[in-house]
Parts: structure tokens; sequence; C-alpha cells
């Protein structure tokens, strides 16, 4: 599995599919556990990742890791990466041929992956996963089953919380508890 992770990721590197090709500084792939039970997808690099090459490694990516921690999941158990692999100039939302342009990459990640539990942080990821037009504020807090078994857990993006207004880490906090939870008590299976 990791030797398919890394041909994709080369593949993915050499992508000229949409625009942010020209502007990229790095393709951010993703990273973490190839046998990961939990999968965090956000919804495109900032400054920092595109710099690094790594998903989640700016302010962001520290709330992450504090949250993670808090509910009892460590970030080397889990594999993180992004709707867009390229960051989006000025950190501006992915428009939707851009999306269809990476949505590829991330769905061959999931099936590579297999993970038991996907948390998706915010609008885009959220909507893309679970193909709604509904807003984070109100998918967030609840268990999705989706596509092969796998539960989708939406919350905020971390960034968010870091610009936003107090309850949105708290909010946070429960839905990563929740995602804990599911991890050691998977729901029944549909017959």
């Amino acid at each position: 599995m990791t030797t398919e992770l890394e041909t994709l990721r080369a593949t993915a590197e050499a992508c000229q599919a949409c625009r942010l090709a020209e502007t990229r500084t790095n393709v951010v792939f993703g990273s973490g556990s190839p046998d990961a039970d939990v999968m965090i997808i956000g919804e495109a690099p900032g400054k920092n990742e595109d710099l690094q090459g790594e998903p989640f490694v700016g302010a962001a990516g520290k709330l992450l890791d504090s949250l993670m921690e808090e509910a009892g999941i460590q970030r080397d158990q889990v594999y993180i990466a992004n709707v867009l692999k390229c960051r989006p100039p000025g950190n501006r939302d992915p428009r939707h041929d851009e999306i269809d342009a990476c949505k590829g990459y991330l769905r061959r990640q999931l099936e590579l992956v297999e993970p038991t539990v996907v948390v998706t942080l915010g609008n885009f990821a959220t909507k893309l996963l679970l193909k709604t037009e509904t807003g984070i504020t109100r998918m967030r807090g609840q268990r999705y089953r989706w596509w092969r078994g796998i539960v989708v857990v939406p919350t905020f993006h971390p960034a968010a919380a870091l610009r936003g207004r107090p309850d949105t880490r708290a909010a946070m906090q429960q839905d990563f508890a929740l995602v804990k939870e599911t991890i050691d008590n998977p729901p029944a299976t549909e017959s």
C-alpha cells in the first residue's frame, strides 16, 4: 500500500491539471500512517503547507494536533490530506474546476488508506464527500455512514476556531471526542 501511495504522490507532484500548478511551491499530497483508522481531510494547503509540502503545519495544524491529543488520538496514527493538493493564491476558496481536477487523488488516497473514520474539516471537504449543500454548522456533531462503510464526522476547520468565536473550539473538542468514540466503539453495520 505504501508503494501505491508513493506512486500516487509522484503523479500528483507532476500534475498540471489546473492553474494551481503555476503558482504552487510544493504539492501537498498528504502525510501520516498509510494504515490509519482515521483520515482527516481539509480544504487546501495554506502558505506554510505550500512552503513545507506537508498538510497542517501552521497554526491550524497546531490546533488540530491539540484537539486530537485531547481526544486521545496521536497525529502519527492518522492520515491527513486535503481536497486540493496545491495552495490557492492568497488562500482563496477552492474553485469547482480545481476540486474536480484534484478529487481523483483524494478518492484514491481513501481507497489505499481504507480508514474507518473520516474527519472532514470545514465546508469544502464535507460538501464534497457527503454531496450536500448544507453548511458545516448544521452538519457537525454527527456521524454519517458513507462509501465503503466509512463513517464521516464533519467538524469546523481549525482556522475557523483560530479566528472565530470561542465556542467553535469547544464544538471541535466534542467532534473529536465523537471520532474517538467511533474508533473505540464502531457503530453496528447495517444489514
